[in-house]
Parts: structure tokens; C-alpha cells; sequence
């Protein structure tokens, strides 16, 4: 893939930009802020105060460029591709948005805390998603379950799978909010894969073409906000999975049953979708997914009762369609 027409602005940093410079800010420095402090997590009130100096306003951003980039300088591939990934999110952030709060009875009262400022995220991000698909991308609705219902149907495989799962796992916590074993499979679901890997992921895919083509500059700013966000999400996650598994062994069984399903559904919908568009084959977004939880496992230092290298090698075939 060709490098960025555009250079980042080194003033532009991940932790302490505005909303008006981070769209200057390269997905790759913010990716690089998320895994900076995954081998020594911050706890979860140092996570809240970060929160706290981080918050941004959604209805700042201007979707005006947006929507003459959208209309006249992508093509109808590159806009079909795009959608498909806008809307597998907003769909999943509207859906975390309802499900979270489950997850957040069983927690200690500091986790309490920070997954309060964490559902406040994710309503921000449900707005975001809104406002691309209407402002910049000229969907209808005049409310978000109208948009929702409008994007339904161009939601990708990519993210109905693990999102279908989530859901089951959240009816569990319902009936069970103090079941660690059914935390730690919402949790390797939620914070290891959704956020840790495939947000990161189709971050990196849509915030590179958006550089590489210089266009969608209040999507580029949000979406950026939202990767800074999605640092705090998974360093307090990925804590949550690690003081898991270090005060019961036995629930890491639960992180590799879980993984090994989801493994398996992306690999299922990894040959329903086109990636092309947007500058990436399917491979590249495979071998990016794979190399984000490889990292976050290894750097979090999560001892598991069996060779995860195995595990990833065994099942990366299937991802490759093999």
C-alpha cells in the first residue's frame, strides 16, 4: 500500500490533541498509544481521570467537506466498501451502548466508575456514526433507530458475528451478573476481539484511506477521537481479562473456548467482504487482525493452559480461505 499523500503533524499527539487536530494524528501513532501502556495497565481511576481530560464534543465536528467528498470524489465501490464499515459500527456501538451496563453490575466499584465513563463513549460514538451516515453520507432517518433500520441491511458479516455472540453472552450476564466465568467470555468477546482487534482494525483501513485520498477530513478528526477512546476501552479490558485469569487460572479455558469460536466466525465472513475499495486485500486485513491480538496477548502477558502460536497457526488457514 502506498504511504500517506498527507504527512501528520508532528504537534498533533495521540494523548493530548484537540478534536481540531486529530484528524492531523496517524492511525499508526495512535495505535501505537493504545499498546504503549499494555505491559504495565494503568488501574482503573488513572483510566476514568484520563477519560475526564480526553472528552471531546461530537456536534463540533463539520461533515460539510464530508459530504462533497462522499458525492463527488469517491467512487461507488469505495462508497459501498466504506458504508459497509460505518455501518457495522454504528450498529455495534448502539448495541454496546444497551449491553454494557450488564457487564458493569458484576464490577468492583472502581471498574464501576471508569465503565460509567465508558458507556458515555459509546452513546458519543453512536452520535458520530449518526452523523456520518446522514450528514456526509446522505442516508435517511430522522432519528438513530430510523438510520439503524435505513443501515441494517449493508452491515458487513464482518462484524454480525461477533456482535450476534455478544449478544447471547450479555442474556447470560442478565440471568448471571456475578458469574466470572460468563464475565471473562463477554469480556475476551467485547474487549479483546470487538474493540481490541476489529475496531482497531477497520480503524486502521478506513482512517489510512482517508489520509491516502485526502478526503473525509470530519470523519478522519472523529474516528481518531474514537481510536483515543478505544485506548482507554482496552488497557481497562485487557486489565479486567489479565486480574482474571491471575485469580482464577481456570477461567483462561473460557478465554481460549471464546477465541477459538470467534476465530472461527471471522473466518466465515472474512469471504463476504470486499476490502479492495479501500486499498487493502483481504489478506492484509486478516494479517492485521491476527497481529492485533497476537500483540495485546503477548504484551498483557495473559498465561493461558495451551500454545496460543498453535492455535493461531491451526486456525489461520481457515482465514485464508484454505
Amino acid at each position: 500500500m502506498s504511504e500517506p499523500v498527507t504527512p501528520a503533524d508532528p504537534r498533533a499527539a495521540p494523548e493530548s490533541s484537540g478534536l481540531g487536530r486529530l484528524a492531523e494524528v496517524d492511525i499508526d501513532d495512535m495505535l501505537g498509544y493504545l499498546h504503549r501502556d499494555l505491559k504495565n495497565l494503568p488501574d482503573y481511576p488513572a483510566l476514568y481521570r484520563r477519560y475526564l481530560r480526553q472528552r471531546w464534543d461530537v456536534y463540533e465536528l463539520d461533515f460539510t467537506a464530508d459530504r462533497r467528498d462522499w458525492t463527488d470524489r469517491l467512487t461507488e465501490a469505495e462508497r459501498t466498501a466504506f458504508l459497509s464499515v460505518a455501518a457495522g459500527l454504528h450498529h455495534g456501538e448502539r448495541q454496546v451502548e444497551a449491553e454494557l451496563p450488564v457487564f458493569l453490575l458484576g464490577a468492583g466499584e472502581e471498574e464501576k466508575v471508569f465503565l460509567a465513563s465508558q458507556l458515555e463513549d459509546e452513546a458519543r460514538h453512536t452520535v458520530f456514526f449518526d452523523r456520518f451516515c446522514t450528514e456526509a453520507a446522505g442516508l435517511p432517518g430522522e432519528n438513530i433507530l430510523a438510520v439503524l433500520d435505513t443501515t441494517f441491511g449493508r452491515v458487513a458479516e464482518t462484524f454480525a458475528g461477533p456482535f450476534g455472540l455478544l449478544a447471547y453472552q450479555s442474556d447470560e450476564l442478565r440471568r448471571r451478573p456475578d458469574d466470572q466465568a460468563a464475565r471473562v467470555r463477554f469480556g475476551t468477546t467485547y474487549f479483546l476481539w470487538i474493540e481490541g482487534v476489529l475496531a482497531l482494525s477497520v480503524m486502521k483501513v478506513t482512517l489510512s484511506f482517508c489520509r491516502n485520498r485526502g478526503v473525509l477530513p470530519g470523519y478522519r478528526a472523529g474516528f481518531t477521537a474514537v481510536c483515543r477512546d478505544e485506548a482507554r476501552h482496552v488497557q481497562a479490558g485487557m486489565r479486567f481479562l489479565r486480574d482474571s485469569v491471575a485469580r482464577d487460572p481456570a477461567t483462561a479455558v473460557e478465554l481460549h473456548r471464546t477465541l477459538r469460536v470467534i476465530l472461527r466466525l471471522a473466518a466465515a465472513a472474512s469471504r463476504h467482504f470486499d476490502y479492495e475499495p479501500l486499498g487493502w486485500t483481504g489478506e492484509e486485513v486478516r494479517l492485521l487482525m491476527i497481529g492485533q491480538l497476537r500483540r495485546k496477548l503477548r504484551d498483557v502477558g495473559i498465561a493461558l493452559p495451551f500454545d496460543l502460536s498453535l492455535l493461531l497457526d491451526a486456525v489461520q488457514p481457515e482465514l485464508a480461505g484454505g
